[in-house]
């Protein structure tokens, strides 16, 4: 089905505005991710951690750009489900519903998933720190929040579900990170466990989201509120990838789209230092550095060497497909992919893709517009 005549798809960036010669590197970091389109018009959609701020962009997007029969906001925050229902109401949005729920009430989940057709599950423990300190909730909320959600998944028909993972489950030194690379595995094997024709389940991961809660940007502009004259960085060569709600949106919905079951899609995104992000939050103010927190890294790694075997390139995104799944590859290579080297790694210091000043101040612009 084509999509409707009032979707309007706007590029991240303008380079018809440059001549050519002059567009800088850092717009091929800027990608929309918004190809292949997914058809959600009439389908019955359900966001697992529907009240975060990916889930939050998520139910915009759908409404902005769909008609859905079905939108379900299934959190365990009943203040935040009220918020959002001041934002959007029964009254102008009637295919919206509230589901009070947690991931790990298996039967909740159930009941919740009855009709629906395709799943995002973002729901989880995301501070390093918060899951360091307590870490029988961060498995519990993490992993066996992943296995109910498949055996939900699984019970009530769903079609497809995709799962939002990190970079931080990529060669993991903390609880999160591992947490996540159980939630990962368990999302992956489930595809053996639905036969042919059962539900399809695939993982997207990515870096941090720039401009959501709880990142570094809105912690420096706190700051910057509250009359700090310096800026704290953890360590002066720290990179890290980023990507905007909007891009994190559109990749799921394309993956989505794209997905056999499976696989694990790794977007192409820019990475920068955090020196350089201080700075163009502020350039006025000042750095001191504070040292690297407890299961920090110092660059994070999405794509690990060890999955070069089975990691295909596309135009915009890498597919780390299921050991062994051949067909799937040649679907792949099909479309225009094709085999990374071996040895290959896709790291945040290694990203041939960096951002300069001009492309923080783009991604600022787009985080906050």
């Amino acid at each position: 089905m084509a999509p409707r005549a009032t979707v309007v798809r706007r590029p991240l960036t303008a380079p018809q505005e440059m001549p050519a010669a002059t567009v800088s590197p850092i717009f091929s970091g800027l990608r929309d991710f918004s190809q292949p389109w997914m058809d959600l018009n009439d389908k019955t959609v359900l966001v697992t951690g529907g009240t975060g701020s990916f889930g939050k962009h998520f139910i915009k997007t759908v409404i902005d750009q769909y008609k859905p029969r079905r939108l379900i906001v299934f959190s365990r925050d009943e203040l935040k489900q009220f918020e959002m229902q001041q934002e959007f109401p029964l009254e102008k949005y009637p295919f919206i519903r509230y589901f009070i729920g947690d991931v790990r009430d298996k039967d909740r989940l159930e009941m919740a998933l009855n009709g629906v057709d395709f799943v995002v599950h973002a729901a989880a423990m995301k501070q390093v720190t918060t899951a360091e300190y307590n870490p029988f909730e961060c498995i519990r909320t993490n992993v066996f929040g992943a296995e109910n959600v498949v055996s939900a998944a699984l019970r009530c028909g769903v079609k497809r579900v995709v799962a939002l993972s990190t970079d931080k489950a990529a060669n993991p030194i903390n609880l999160y990170g591992a947490s996540k690379l159980a939630s990962d595995k368990i999302f992956v094997a489930a595809n053996n466990l639905a036969g042919a024709d059962g539900t399809r389940f695939s993982v997207v991961r990515y870096g941090n989201v720039f401009g959501s809660r709880g990142s570094v940007v809105p912690f420096f502009r706190k700051l910057i509120a509250d009359g700090a004259d310096s800026l704290p960085i953890t360590d002066e060569r720290m990179t890290r990838f980023w990507i905007t709600l909007t891009q994190g949106v559109n990749f799921v919905l394309s993956s989505m789209e794209m997905m056999k079951g499976g696989e694990i899609y790794v977007p192409k995104i820019a990475s920068t230092t955090i020196p350089q992000l201080a700075t163009l939050v502020s350039p006025g103010h000042k750095t001191h550095v504070v040292g690297i927190r407890p299961g920090e890294k110092l660059h994070e790694t999405m794509i690990p060497a060890d999955d070069a075997h089975c990691t295909v390139e596309l135009d915009d995104r890498y597919v780390i497909l299921p050991s062994g799944a051949t067909a799937q590859r040649e679907v792949y290579l099909h479309r225009g992919g094709k085999a990374v080297p071996d040895g290959f790694s896709y790291s945040s210091d290694g990203n041939p893709e960096k951002l300069d000043a001009r492309g923080l101040q783009l991604l600022l612009q787009m985080a906050y517009a």
